[in-house]
């Protein structure tokens, strides 16, 4: 978001049934065994008071919060989660492992949040600790033990036993560590620690800044910190020669699942990967770990938003004839790609445009910061999506947890995920941009097989920017698969477009604005919106939020939510614009441009009004209406089409625009008056412009909402303000202003005026809007 236009800068469909087999298991089932890894919370730890209540604020069990099995698409049978309270303490940034933790927190919630029962602000001169003990459970025996963290934000340093492990940099990949050698086959001890520098460091922060924890006024588009473990820690059982990772990329083409069975100590196995639906087998092969292997997928089901149908997949890890590992996964048979769809450059979701409309999605909440409360809340912001006829969600400048992107993958949004940024004005120097680089490979690493994720966006608005085609480039040679954004928002804020990937992408704030495809790159409007309104009761700093555009109430949010839609589609959609990102899905402390409020108690719009704008939007871009057009180098007349006002023409008086009875025996001068010559647009050749008939080299203009006639003095602004495009009306046209587009031509009180729907002036009023702003182009009534 664009932080010029704010204070301290800017700023639910159909029900899926359960998918069978794998899916099933991962989704309800696996709920980490042994309850031997269990600690029981100690009677004196308890949450603390959160800012703003979400509904799953109080349903966080406190010992293993967060049970379901973390990593959907590479499930084991048998796991134990560490999930729970572990003893705590925090020292000085350069000590050593205190003697005593005096503190208890509850992980996976970050130390910043009043769901870890810490709640306090963590600096660049802190270092986190924790500590809990486990026993792994004897039915283990004879194989080895991994200790996985989903994430630790941000340098995270594991013991076991008093020997170290392993240790970490990065706040948004999952890490692994085998613990086997350092097990004592009793009561184990894990003591973990952890450095965030936030934004005083050179790392990915997105959105953090190290503020106070409590609500209080500014933060601007910057938010709390979220420091330490923010997702589940767990232990599972491998064998020596074990997989690791599978990355899962469709292949529609010769309708293959091309599958690299990533493994370790795997020399001399064989991989076997076998995709069913419903427990019935549609496609098996054999190949070597580490090489892709094609696994034929016949009348392949498609994945899509409107059917996001998922594939079960196996994987065994073979000594001979015997598996000595078997996982579980799923897959989405899907492709993405930019090509041409009537001569104009647009992504195409399994060879077909789909107009994208989502919203940027920052995943805060008020009681876990950085980490949602329960899976049914991480699920509801997906959910609330889909309700609201949304089928694409930006994740912006975070990287959630797998979960979420299992959601996401069976619920049927397309993904567009950001690249964490770093700190914003800054120059990032060489080892900061090596560290970041090699974060941005891990996340793709990590979530490069889910069918969702359709876009990465590497950088955003010129935040700790360098380097960007490069990076666009390697970004797009690491995973060919998908759609690669350079930049999002070149227009905004100092930002440097690289010139490459798929993508050209704007940030126009309240918007739509003009976004024009190049013949390289497709359209997208990355950011547009941030319409705010206040629900009493459910801010989180009461009287301090802050928007782009306030709203008076819930109607004039939904009029002028609507009208931006309705905008995008008859006029930017028709334009090249091929997706539209709004600002936001719910209110971020500060910031109150949610369509939801930030506790997820209230959704500020009219669900189904905003489901059928959408809806109507996706439809317009696979069903698309012949353009409209005027006849150029002739006059016309434009006549009202309001009920009870049909005999009035578009007059000019005065040099202002009016409505005026016009008929057979009008004097000649009213004629000429309401006669306009139609001719290409002066500010652009696919819209028009409209000459006086009588006052040649004037024209039809909007100054300051007002419309007039005024002489052509060969300016850009004035070209512009002259220039109307065509769109389709019921009984007639609607004209658009070029470089206001989504504001109509309209007559109010027999008055002209430049209009926009859900606008706050007198002449934006809601009543008879369309009616009022269509047109008639009728025969001139002076040739």
């Amino acid at each position: 978001m664009n932080p010029a236009h704010a204070p301290g800068r800017r700023p639910w469909s159909r029900r899926l049934t359960a998918l069978s087999g794998l899916l099933a298991l991962v989704a309800t089932a696996l709920v980490g065994a042994g309850a031997s890894a269990s600690q029981a919370a100690p009677a004196a730890w308890s949450p603390k008071p959160s800012p703003m209540t979400t509904p799953w604020t109080n349903q966080v069990p406190v010992d293993k919060p967060l049970p379901e099995y973390p990593r959907p698409q590479l499930t084991r049978p048998d796991w134990s989660n560490l999930n729970g309270i572990w003893d705590f303490a925090v020292t000085g940034r350069d000590a050593g492992q205190p003697a005593a933790f005096t503190e208890q927190i509850r992980v996976p919630f970050v130390a910043e949040s009043a769901l870890s029962g810490v709640k306090r602000k963590i600096t660049e001169n802190d270092k986190l600790w924790y500590k809990r003990t486990f026993t792994v459970p004897s039915d283990w025996n004879g194989r080895r033990t991994v200790l996985n963290f989903g994430a630790s934000d941000w340098q995270t340093t594991v013991w076991v036993n008093g020997t170290q492990v392993g240790a970490h940099k990065g706040g948004f990949d999952a890490f692994s560590y085998d613990i086997t050698p350092q097990l004592n086959g009793g009561t184990n001890t894990v003591v973990v620690s952890v450095y965030d520098p936030t934004q005083t460091g050179g790392q990915a922060v997105g959105k953090q800044r190290i503020n106070d924890v409590d609500p209080h006024p500014g933060g601007g588009i910057f938010y709390t910190a979220a420091s330490g473990i923010w997702q589940t820690v767990w232990l599972e059982p491998v064998a020596a020669a074990h997989i690791t990772r599978l990355d899962m990329t469709p292949n529609l083409g010769d309708s293959t699942l091309r599958v690299k069975v990533q493994a370790a100590g795997a020399a001399g196995r064989t991989a076997r990967i076998t995709v069913s639906s419903g427990g019935t087998v549609v496609g098996t092969a054999t190949g070597a770990p580490g090489a892709e292997t094609a696994v034929p997928v016949p009348n392949a089901r498609l994945w899509s938003p409107d059917d996001p149908f998922l594939y079960d997949v196996r994987a065994e890890l073979l000594d001979g004839t015997t598996a000595v590992d078997t996982v579980g996964g799923y897959a989405g048979m899907r492709s993405i790609a930019v090509a041409e769809v009537d001569n104009v450059l647009r992504p195409v979701l399994n060879g077909k445009f789909v107009f994208q409309t989502g919203t940027l999605d920052q995943g805060y909440w008020p009681d876990g910061i950085y980490t949602a409360p329960t899976d049914a809340a991480l699920r509801y912001d997906l959910q609330a999506h889909k309700d609201l006829g949304f089928n694409m969600v930006r994740k912006h400048i975070k990287v959630e947890p797998q979960r979420w992107f299992y959601w996401a993958d069976r619920l049927g949004l397309l993904v567009w995920q950001d690249m964490p940024a770093m700190d914003t004005g800054k120059t990032p120097d060489g080892p900061a941009r090596t560290q970041w680089e090699a974060e941005f490979h891990a996340v793709i690493d990590q979530h490069r097989s889910s069918p969702s994720l359709v876009m990465w966006v590497d950088q955003n608005e010129g935040w700790g920017q360098y380097d960007q085609a490069r990076i666009a480039n390697e970004v797009k040679a690491y995973d060919p698969s998908r759609l690669v954004n350079n930049m999002s928002g070149v227009n905004c804020c100092g930002s440097v477009d690289g010139g490459n990937g798929d993508v050209v992408d704007n940030h126009i704030y309240v918007g739509p604005g003009n976004t024009a495809p190049t013949s390289t790159r497709a359209a997208v409007l990355g950011e547009f919106g941030g319409l705010g309104y206040k629900v009493p009761g459910h801010e989180w700093s009461p009287g301090n939020g802050f928007s782009y555009e306030d709203q008076a109430s819930t109607a004039a949010l939904n009029n002028r939510f609507t009208g931006l839609i309705d905008a995008i589609r008859v006029g930017q959609l028709p334009a090249g614009l091929s997706a539209s990102v709004y600002t936001e899905i719910t209110d971020v402390e500060n910031e109150v441009n949610g369509l939801l409020t930030y506790d997820r108690q209230v959704v500020k719009v009219d669900t189904a009004r905003v489901r059928a704008a959408n809806q109507a939007l996706v439809q317009a871009s696979e069903n698309p209406a012949p353009p409209v057009t005027l006849p150029t180098g002739l006059y016309r007349s434009l006549r009202v089409t309001t009920p009870g006002h049909t005999d009035k023409y578009v007059r000019h008086y005065d040099q202002l625009a009016f409505t005026a009875v016009v008929d057979g025996s009008s004097p000649a001068v009213l004629k000429s008056d309401a006669t306009w010559k139609v001719v290409t647009g002066l500010a652009n050749g696919s819209c028009y412009s409209f000459e006086s008939r009588n006052y040649p080299g004037e024209y039809l203009r909007h100054k300051d909402f007002r419309v007039r006639r005024d002489a052509n003095d060969g300016s850009a602004l004035f070209k512009a303000d002259a220039t109307w495009c065509a769109v389709a009306g019921s009984g007639g046209v609607r004209l658009t202003s070029a470089n206001l587009p989504g504001s109509y031509l309209r007559h109010i009180g027999s008055e002209v005026w430049l209009a926009t729907p859900g606008g706050t002036h007198a002449w934006d009023q809601q009543a008879l809007f369309t009616e009022d702003t269509t047109w008639a182009v009728d025969a001139p009534w002076a040739p």
